[in-house]
């Protein structure tokens, strides 16, 4: 198993842990008096996704991007294929028989993924990082794994041979003349047996030949990130946005958009489109399951944009950009 290593520290490490440079996020035990006042909305039970299309097949310099659920995506080039966050489990736990519980099975069956050439984990939270099924990929196939500092102990655990940890704004080969950075993102991480924000977290920017998709990743809103990326990388021809597990605001709000910041959130970032995520998988905070798609639509009308700015996908649905 990979030992992981001490990195330097830095504007976001003092050595033990990793923080936010920007932003304080509220008090411990702010958790708990969440879950003692939480007043979750009933989700069902179980959701059969409706059909879609075959997924998109790339031609030219063209970038395909399917939603399997949650914050998970194929992304696919000509020549690369790319998962982030795969996440093919049944609850977002490190249990099987407590935690909350898939209610539509992922867009893709894991047994009908294509060749994958790297995989993208962007922080260890159970609904990002499925341990049990990076152990049963690497057993069948030895793909790239990127992932923040930190996170080489975990993929070792899984069996992965060929790990690249990146820091804030690192960038890594995708292989093809693609490549990924690691982007900010204002969130902080947790695993059962390592201690709170022990690994980095981030989005990441992937850049193929002509073509630039943003996975903004787990986030609070933040003018400065949103500004940074768009200054260091570019404005992305697809932005890949979380709009859901936002309520209570008062607890949610440091770390996950609502759909109103993620409509400003594509706006800054110059997106030619948006995709939203992160919502109607798996019950992770108070809204109700379709609460985050009326509230996007409203946010979208009022910012006087378009279902084709910015939308969604079912599971299984994808974009060609």
């Amino acid at each position: 198993m990979g030992v992981p290593m001490t990195p330097p520290a830095s504007d976001h490490f003092n050595g033990k842990t990793f923080f936010q440079p920007h932003h304080r996020f509220g008090r411990r035990f702010d958790v708990l008096k969440w879950r003692l006042t939480a007043k979750p909305q009933a989700w069902p039970a179980r959701v059969e996704p409706p059909a879609v299309a075959p997924r998109p097949t790339p031609v030219g310099a063209q970038v395909a991007v399917t939603w399997l659920g949650h914050a998970s995506f194929l992304v696919q080039s000509a020549q690369t294929n790319v998962l982030i966050d795969p996440v093919f489990a049944e609850r977002a736990s490190p249990f099987t028989w407590i935690g909350p519980r898939r209610v539509h099975p992922p867009g893709i069956a894991a047994a009908s993924l294509p060749r994958i050439d790297a995989v993208l984990l962007s922080h260890d939270h159970y609904d990002h990082f499925d341990a049990a099924f990076l152990r049963a990929l690497a057993a069948k196939a030895q793909p790239r794994f990127i992932a923040p500092l930190r996170h080489r102990d975990l993929l070792s655990a899984a069996g992965a041979q060929h790990i690249v940890e990146l820091d804030w704004w690192d960038q890594a080969s995708l292989g093809d003349g693609a490549s990924v950075t690691l982007t900010p993102t204002q969130h902080w991480s947790n695993r059962l047996g390592s201690p709170r924000n022990f690994r980095l977290w981030g989005g990441f920017y992937l850049q193929f030949a002509a073509r630039r998709v943003w996975f903004v990743g787990d986030t609070g809103f933040s003018e400065r990130i949103v500004s940074d990326v768009r200054q260091r990388c570019g404005a992305p021809d697809l932005a890949l946005i979380p709009i859901g597990a936002y309520e209570p605001r008062w607890f949610m709000a440091p770390m996950h958009l609502n759909p109103a910041e993620a409509v400003e959130w594509h706006r800054r970032s110059g997106a030619r489109r948006s995709i939203g995520m992160h919502w109607g998988t798996f019950q992770l905070s108070d809204e109700g399951r379709e609460e985050p798609v009326a509230a996007l639509a409203a946010a979208r009308k009022a910012a006087g944009l378009g279902e084709a700015d910015f939308g969604i996908l079912p599971p299984g649905g994808g974009v060609l950009v």
